[in-house]
């Protein structure tokens, strides 16, 4: 009953859930009962996870010699006690289980996840003990410092890559407002995308700095463009990094906030408690892991 509670409660507000196991199961439990129940739980994967990172006890990969890619992004949730306040996601998956579905389509079917709400430090904690055994961890991420701060401290020997697509996010904001005539934009967009797919974003930081600019604002995002390109210039080696056979975009994370986390904690009108969130936070990422044994384990123990 307790299992059937938390995976309804994760799936659908609270209210829906009661109805949801009333209409398949025939099974009446009322809405404020499935809370209490998921947050009692919730709160029991997390204490978990703090002894685990307090006794060191590191989660060990059956392939851990494997290549696995590790991508860490966060996103905005609204609570009562400090407003809209970020949880940080951590998605970690091996390579051989991102499937190619069609040319411009990939399906991955097993991840691992890690979510914190609250600071780097403690997010980190949670994540180094899915990582720490992996000996061939591929980091792609946008390019946030906090996060690669941290990968260059811990992980210094780490195959790193900068998301392609925030890379080209920042060139297109640049050159929209650069260009005036939307075919001159569209042409030097796609010769300069060009050269960052062919290793040479040496070139477009030299074509960058050879540009004059008109405006405070135009001269403001061409430094910055040229000091973000320059400051990730290892990890953009596209070229090299798609002959390996690697992925250069970290879509992954982007669509596992959505999938994971907004399409229970997001929806119209719910403002948590810091703790119920990350309490529901963990159910989420307990059943989207594929996981179920381990919710069992804890509530035979509990029981």
């Amino acid at each position: 009953m307790q299992e059937l509670a938390c995976y309804a409660g994760q799936q659908a507000v609270f209210e829906d859930a009661s109805q949801m196991l009333r209409f398949i199961g025939g099974i009446d439990i009322n809405a404020k009962q499935i809370e209490r129940i998921c947050h009692y739980h919730g709160q029991q994967l997390e204490e978990s996870l703090l002894q685990d990172i307090e006794t060191g006890s590191d989660k060990v990969y059956p392939d851990a010699e494997g290549r696995y890619y590790v991508m860490l992004d966060g996103s905005m949730y609204l609570t009562r006690e400090e407003k809209w306040k970020e949880m940080k996601l951590g998605r970690i998956f091996k390579d051989e289980n991102n499937i190619g579905i069609s040319r411009h389509r990939g399906m991955i079917t097993q991840s691992e996840y890690v979510c914190h709400l609250g600071s780097h430090t403690e997010f980190f904690e949670k994540l180094g003990v899915y990582i720490e055994s992996l000996k061939r961890p591929v980091f792609i991420n946008d390019g946030a410092r906090w996060i690669w701060n941290w990968i260059d401290t811990y992980y210094p020997d780490a195959l790193q890559i900068l998301d392609f697509f925030h890379a080209k996010e920042h060139l297109c904001q640049f050159a929209n407002e650069y260009f005036r005539c939307p075919d001159t934009r569209e042409k030097w967009v796609k010769g300069q995308s060009e050269n960052l797919l062919d290793d040479k974003a040496g070139e477009v930081i030299k074509e960058l700095s050879k540009m004059t600019t008109t405006t405070q604002k135009q001269e403001k995002m061409r430094t910055a463009l040229m000091d973000y390109y320059q400051n990730n210039l290892k990890r953009m080696q596209y070229k090299t990094f798609r002959e390996q056979g690697l992925l250069i975009g970290s879509g992954a994370i982007e669509s596992a906030h959505r999938d994971i986390l907004q399409q229970r904690l997001k929806l119209s009108g719910q403002r948590w408690t810091k703790q119920g969130l990350q309490q529901i936070a963990n159910l989420r990422i307990l059943y989207k892991s594929n996981k179920l044994g381990n919710q069992r384990q804890l509530i035979k123990f509990a029981a």
